[in-house]
C-alpha cells in the first residue's frame, strides 16, 4: 500500500513525485484496447494515467446505473495498475471533455426549475444520487485502500462558469460522505479570475492550471496566486493541451511534434504535467460535444484524435517519439520502451444488400407518442438522435408557407414524403413555400440532435432542448395533432427492408463485410451525405460530407470473422452501392494534414 500526500511538493511514500500523466478516456476507447493504449503510456516513461468519468452514460436514464464493459471503471482503473501505473480520476458531474452536454445527463432538463452547475437544492440531490453509486466503484481503488488512485478532481474548470461556493461545498462534502480519503483539486485556467472563482481555498483543495504553452508564465500566475493565498503547493498543468478538437467544417488542428517536446519539458522543469489527450480515441454513438461561439452551437466531430500522442487508433505518432525522446534527455534515469501498434484490417470492400426508406419502417424502430402540439425530444424521453415529427394538414390554396417554429439542431422538412427544404441554425423558423396537391397533406419534419454544448454558459440555453419546443406554424396558426417517432437505434434488427425505399428520403442501407482477420479499419464515407453508421450493432458515430473527416474509425473489437452487418441511415439522399474500408482515415483534400 501507498502514502500520497500534496505538500509542497507531491510525495509518494513520503518521497517527492513527480506527476507524469496522460490521459486516457475509457469511454472513448473499447475495452478490449484499453490495455494497448495504457501500455503505451508506460512506455513513454509516464507514471499515471488520467480520465473524466461521464455522468450521462453511468446514469443514462435517471435512477438506473451501468457500469459493465465499455464502463467498467474498476477494469480499467486495475489495468493501469497492473502495468505500474497511478490513477488520477475526475469525477466531477460536470465535465466538459467535447463531451455531449458536458457529461451531464439529458433527462436533467426535464427539471426547468432546476439550476445545474450549482448549489440549488435539487440539483445537488441529483448528485448525490449519483455519487451513491459512483463511490461504490472507485472509493475502493484509492490508494489509501490499497489500490492506484493517488487524487481526484473537485470540479472542472468551474471557474470559467461559476462562483458558487455553496456548490463547491456541496460536492465536497458529498466526497466525504461517499468515503474519498486521498487529496482533491480543482482545474481552471491558470488566470486569476478563474483560478479564484473555481478554488475552494478553505478546504486546502490543491489548484491546478490548465494550458498549452508559455508554462513559465503560465506557471507564475498559479505560483504567485498559491503565495497570496499562504499556500504552498507543489505546481501542476493538469490539462496541457498537445492539440485541439475539430468542428464540422473547419480546418483539420495540426500542431508541430518538436515544438511540443520542447514545450513539454518546459512544463516537467517546473512541475507536474498531465498530457490532454494521450490517446484521444472517438466519441462513439451521439456523445459529440458542441461549442458555442455567439448565437451559433457549432458541433464537434466524431473522430476525437486530437492530434495527441496516439493516433485515434492509438498507433504512435510522431508527437510520441518527440516527447519520448525530451522525456529521455530530462530524465535518463525513466525506463522506457517501444510502443505497442496494432495492424490494420486489409482493405476491402462492403456490398449493398438492402435499403428501405425510413418514411416505410418508421413505426417499426421508434418509441411513437401522440400530442396536440409537439414536445421535445426529452419530454418524449429521447435523449440522443433524431425524431420524426408527423401531422397531416388541410390544402387551403395552391401555394402555402409554413414555419418550423424554435426547433434543434436540424430539420429536414417534407410535403407527401418530398424533401422541401433542409434548415439549421438561424434558417429555422424561415418561411417554407410548399404547393400541397392534396385535399389532405402529409408532413414530416425529421429533427437531428446534432450534440449539446459541453462548455460555457449555454449550458442552461433553452436550446440545449432538443427537437421542436413551440410548434408548427402553417400561415400564421399553429398546427395541431402530432405524432412524434423517437428513432430507437437498438431496434434496427426490426428492419424490413422489403418496404419501399423513396429516392430523396431519409433511408436505411444495409451493407456486408466479409472479413477473414479482424483488425482496425476506417470506413470511407466520400460517397454519402450525412448520417451515422452501425456495424454490427455498434453505433460508431456521425458523418458528414462538410467535412473535415470523411470517414470514421471502426475498432477491431466491433468486427467479427466471416459476414459482418454495416447499416448506414442517410438523411440527404445520397448514397453508394458498395463502401470502401481503408486503413487510414478520409479528409477533405484541402483538410488533409
Amino acid at each position: 500500500m501507498h502514502t500520497f500526500e500534496v505538500k509542497e511538493d507531491f510525495l509518494l511514500d513520503g518521497q517527492p513525485f513527480k506527476i507524469m500523466s496522460g490521459a486516457i478516456h475509457y469511454f472513448r476507447i473499447r475495452p478490449e484496447a484499453w490495455y494497448h493504449s495504457l501500455y503505451n503510456l508506460k512506455a513513454l516513461g509516464f507514471n499515471t494515467v488520467e480520465t473524466y468519468i461521464p455522468w450521462n452514460l453511468h446514469e443514462q436514464e435517471e435512477g438506473k446505473f451501468d457500469f459493465k464493459e465499455q464502463l467498467d471503471i474498476q477494469k480499467f482503473v486495475r489495468l493501469a495498475e497492473d502495468l505500474g501505473l497511478f490513477v488520477i480520476l475526475r469525477p466531477s458531474p460536470y465535465i466538459c471533455a467535447e463531451w455531449e452536454f458536458g457529461g451531464l445527463p439529458a433527462w436533467l432538463l426535464n427539471y426547468r426549475e432546476m439550476r445545474i452547475r450549482s448549489s440549488d437544492p435539487m440539483f445537488i440531490k441529483k448528485v448525490a444520487n449519483y455519487y451513491k453509486e459512483l463511490f461504490k466503484q472507485i472509493s475502493p481503488l484509492q490508494v489509501t485502500q490499497g489500490g492506484p488512485v493517488i487524487m481526484m478532481q473537485l470540479e472542472n474548470e468551474y471557474g470559467s462558469y461559476g462562483e458558487d461556493k455553496e456548490y463547491l461545498l456541496a460536492l465536497y462534502e458529498l466526497m466525504l460522505e461517499n468515503r474519498v480519503t486521498v487529496p482533491l483539486f480543482t482545474s481552471d485556467g491558470a488566470w486569476d479570475e478563474a483560478q479564484t472563482a473555481g478554488m475552494l481555498l478553505d478546504k486546502n483543495i490543491l489548484s491546478t492550471g490548465n494550458f498549452g504553452s508559455k508554462a513559465n508564465e503560465n506557471f507564475a500566475q498559479l505560483s504567485n496566486l498559491h503565495k497570496r493565498h499562504r499556500k504552498k503547493w507543489p505546481l501542476m498543468c493538469m490539462e496541457f493541451w498537445d492539440g485541439w478538437f475539430n468542428r464540422w467544417g473547419e480546418e483539420i488542428i495540426r500542431r508541430d511534434p518538436e515544438e511540443l517536446a520542447e514545450a513539454v519539458g518546459e512544463v516537467l522543469k517546473l512541475g507536474s504535467i498531465n498530457l490532454y489527450m494521450f490517446h484521444g480515441g472517438t466519441n462513439f454513438g451521439f456523445m459529440n460535444g458542441c461549442s458555442a461561439r455567439g448565437r451559433k452551437d457549432l458541433p464537434q466531430v466524431t473522430s476525437y484524435d486530437y492530434d495527441a500522442l496516439l493516433d485515434e487508433q492509438g498507433n504512435p505518432t510522431e508527437k510520441f517519439f518527440s516527447v519520448q525522446r525530451e522525456v529521455h534527455e530530462l530524465f535518463p534515469e525513466i525506463e522506457q520502451s517501444e510502443p505497442l501498434k496494432k495492424t490494420a484490417l486489409e482493405p476491402a470492400v462492403a456490398e449493398l444488400k438492402a435499403k428501405v426508406s425510413l418514411f416505410s419502417i418508421v413505426e417499426m424502430i421508434s418509441q411513437h407518442h401522440s400530442s396536440k402540439y409537439p414536445e421535445n425530444m426529452e419530454k418524449l424521453n429521447q435523449n440522443y438522435g433524431y425524431t420524426l415529427y408527423q401531422t397531416k394538414v388541410p390544402k387551403r390554396s395552391d401555394e402555402e408557407f409554413y414555419r418550423v417554429i424554435d426547433a434543434s439542431d436540424r430539420v429536414h422538412f417534407f410535403l407527401n414524403q418530398e424533401k422541401i427544404t433542409t434548415q439549421y441554425r438561424d434558417e429555422i423558423g424561415e418561411k417554407i413555400f410548399c404547393t400541397p396537391n392534396k385535399e389532405q397533406n402529409q408532413l414530416d419534419i425529421l429533427v437531428e440532435n446534432m450534440g449539446r454544448v459541453n462548455y460555457g454558459h449555454k449550458l442552461l440555453a433553452d436550446t440545449q432542448r432538443k427537437g421542436i419546443r413551440s410548434g408548427v406554424m402553417s400561415d400564421l396558426h399553429f398546427i395541431c395533432e402530432w405524432d412524434q417517432y423517437s428513432l430507437d437505434f437498438s431496434k434496427l434488427d426490426g428492419i424490413d427492408y422489403k418496404q419501399p425505399w423513396i429516392e430523396g428520403t431519409p433511408a436505411f442501407y444495409q451493407y456486408e463485410l466479409a472479413v477473414e482477420k479482424p483488425g482496425d479499419t476506417y470506413i470511407d464515407l466520400q460517397k454519402f451525405g450525412k448520417g451515422v453508421v452501425l456495424v454490427n450493432g455498434f453505433n460508431l458515430g456521425r458523418f458528414w460530407n462538410c467535412g473535415p473527416t470523411l470517414s470514421l474509425y471502426v475498432p477491431a473489437a466491433v468486427l467479427k470473422k466471416g459476414i459482418n452487418e454495416i447499416v448506414i441511415f442517410e438523411t440527404e439522399g445520397e448514397w453508394s452501392e458498395n463502401i470502401a474500408m481503408e486503413p487510414k482515415p478520409k479528409y477533405k483534400k484541402s483538410q488533409e494534414g
